[in-house]
């Protein structure tokens, strides 16, 4: 079995935006190289405890995405056929987009071949079902177990990037939604990928959620998980298109009507980001963010006080920070 690789050349910081959004476009289970030591959760699921020294992280990463090589040399794509000078085309015109809101490092693109990658199904046994606080996370090839029958639930599987509830960005959302969620929340989740924190915001109790991105690949992702968790189409109404910079997806979204407004994105989106999305929040309504590297707080803190908001609470986890605020009401 034949495998084509396109390998990307980026900074750490970059890492869980650029798998997402290649994601996006159908490519799937990324390689992540890089030198940052692993966290204790990562040295739980990958059943190791002390490694040996490496070398110092110097910010560098190579993202490296698989797709199958046919027999008569074709590839697929979100099943449909396309080749690699397409698939490469389309890569190196997403981390142009994503140039144009934050640091991506070198960003250029390798393309390879290889060969009988059979980490694309053995992967699976290092994912396991975990919780998150009291909600117990599980992807579809495990079963629930008779301890945790009555448990909030979420099917959710890995392949997502931020979207798996793993990562602590999109954690520390969920803490500070729980938070300020009634039965009558009106929820927009922005670049809001698998779906997952308006899944979990419905799960708790919201009203009715919309979910804006990029890509329309999104609009599947979120169909998927919904059904998965027994989320009805109408409860959760995703929109494509670019919040920032499109009046047609604002006007859509519409204006000051939504109670609370998240986006667990990287600090150099949330930045123009801000501004914006101050219109569609209803008066006193509360904005979550996320994907914030710790030493990008102040940037995104002053971001959202210039806006006009008021912070309510700046909360950590590891060296992520999540900024919660309040449109003056």
């Amino acid at each position: 079995m034949k495998w084509i690789k396109f390998r990307v050349k980026t900074i750490t910081d970059a890492e869980d935006i650029i798998i997402s959004t290649l994601y996006d476009i159908g490519l799937e289970g990324a390689q992540i190289e890089d030198k940052i030591p692993l966290t204790a959760l990562e040295k739980e699921q990958m059943f190791v405890d002390i490694l040996p020294d490496g070398p110092e992280d110097d910010g560098v990463a190579y993202l490296s995405f698989f797709v199958e090589e046919k027999e008569d040399g074709s590839l697929e794509v979100q099943g449909e056929a396309t080749d690699k000078e397409t698939i490469l085309a389309n890569v190196k015109q997403e981390l142009e987009e994503l140039r144009q809101f934050m640091d991506i490092g070198e960003g250029t693109v390798e393309v390879d071949e290889t060969e009988d990658l059979d980490w694309i199904n053995n992967w699976k046994q290092y994912f396991h079902q975990f919780y998150i606080d009291d909600v117990l996370v599980i992807p579809s090839w495990e079963e629930i177990q008779p301890e945790d029958q009555g448990k909030q639930v979420l099917h959710i599987d890995p392949g997502t990037a931020f979207g798996t509830g793993m990562h602590e960005t999109t954690q520390l959302c969920i803490r500070q939604l729980r938070k300020f969620i009634t039965p009558e929340t009106e929820l927009l989740d922005v670049g809001t990928g698998s779906g997952i924190l308006a899944i979990l915001s419905l799960m708790f109790g919201a009203k009715h959620a919309v979910g804006t991105d990029l890509d329309i690949c999104a609009v599947e992702a979120v169909a998927e998980n919904c059904k998965a968790n027994g989320i009805a189409p109408e409860q959760f109404e995703m929109m494509i298109g670019n919040i920032i910079t499109d009046q047609e997806i604002q006007d859509k979204v519409g204006y000051e009507c939504y109670d609370i407004v998240v986006a667990n994105i990287l600090a150099d989106v949330l930045v123009p980001l801000t501004p914006v999305i101050l219109h569609q929040l209803k008066p006193g309504g509360i904005y979550i963010t996320s994907g914030i590297i710790d030493d990008k707080e102040q940037t995104v803190v002053d971001a959202v006080r210039e806006a006009g908001l008021n912070v309510l609470e700046v909360t950590y986890q590891g060296e992520w920070v999540s900024v919660t605020a309040q449109k003056n009401g």
